[in-house]
């Protein structure tokens, strides 16, 4: 039996604006479309897993406004398990506001809400009862306190789950949480906040020093590199072309995806072959969650590129 997925962190509503260009500072930029939708890194990686067909279960939290049902149920549609979300009295649920131009580039900006008061302490309840299988994988994004991510890291430690960390936004990296040994997965921007490198390759050198784990770094639309000295030098994994619509949420979709493989028990490296095909395919819709891609349809991309 495959592993579940479980993810623990952020989860917003996304208010998007598409719009010609992304506005200079100071200026407004007109005739844009709005859209509301789910949103969240954390949420989003849930969506990517739960659609790639992982049983997925998320752990986060609402405010009591009348947003916060809205973003619960924009996840639970997906068929993933919301039951130990809290919500939090006196609390804003998450808001984040988007930009997006017609190249797919986007500017955001996140009121954290409920995301910025959640506290470890609520996480470790939430999930003390809580058994995965065996193979089971956590999602950490850092949208929430260090104290959040380090109580679901040592939980899932004391489990023998595979630990995934997308450290965005970028902040230094708890001891707690590196003790852990967590597959640290930045781009290529935040590798280069996190160390003080200015090459990918440096850059993942000097966090798997610290972790002990393969280091993944993303690299947009050139795909991802990964480095994992036990099974041989860097290895790049080209992203396939496509006529991208939206780039939000892209890296979360490979996440996502990537917890899903890894929890059904593929090795790392094909495990990022799949997620960098299925994080090209999330760009041919709009919004973070509009074209998530099933494990057929990345299946059918990998076929025809390397047929």
């Amino acid at each position: 039996m495959a592993g579940w997925v479980v993810v623990v962190g952020s989860i917003n509503v996304d208010l998007t604006v598409q719009v010609s260009r992304l506005p200079r500072p100071g200026e407004t930029v007109v005739n844009g479309t709005l859209t509301r939708s789910g949103g969240g890194k954390s949420a989003n990686q849930a969506c990517a897993a739960a659609r790639f067909g992982a049983t997925t279960r998320f752990v986060g939290a609402v405010g009591d406004d009348a947003m916060a049902d809205e973003a619960l149920d924009s996840i639970a549609a997906a068929g993933i398990d919301v039951s130990r979300c809290i919500r939090l009295a006196g609390t804003p649920t998450a808001v984040a506001l988007i930009m997006v131009d017609v190249a797919g580039e986007n500017q955001i900006a996140v009121a954290s809400g409920a995301n910025g008061v959640l506290d470890g302490a609520a996480v470790a309840a939430a999930l003390t009862d809580l058994e995965p299988p065996p193979g089971s994988a956590l999602l950490l994004a850092l949208e929430v306190s260090d104290p959040v991510v380090v109580a679901a890291a040592q939980w899932a430690a004391a489990r023998g789950m595979t630990i995934v960390v997308d450290p965005a936004p970028a902040r230094p990296l708890p001891p707690e949480l590196l003790a852990t040994h967590p597959i640290v997965k930045p781009n290529q921007t935040e590798a280069f906040q996190l160390t003080g490198e200015r090459t990918a390759q440096a850059a993942a050198a000097a966090l798997h020093a610290r972790t002990g784990a393969p280091v993944i770094v993303t690299l947009g639309a050139g795909g991802a590199m990964l480095f994992d000295p036990g099974h041989g030098g860097p290895d790049h994994l080209p992203s396939p072309r496509v006529e991208t619509i939206d780039a939000t949420g892209a890296g979360d979709a490979l996440t996502g995806i990537l917890a899903a493989c890894l929890a059904s028990g593929a090795p790392v490296r094909a495990a990022l072959s799949w997620a960098v095909t299925g994080a090209a395919l999330s760009t041919l819709g709009n919004g973070a969650r509009g074209a998530l891609p099933t494990r057929p349809e990345v299946g059918l991309l990998m076929g025809m590129v390397t047929g």
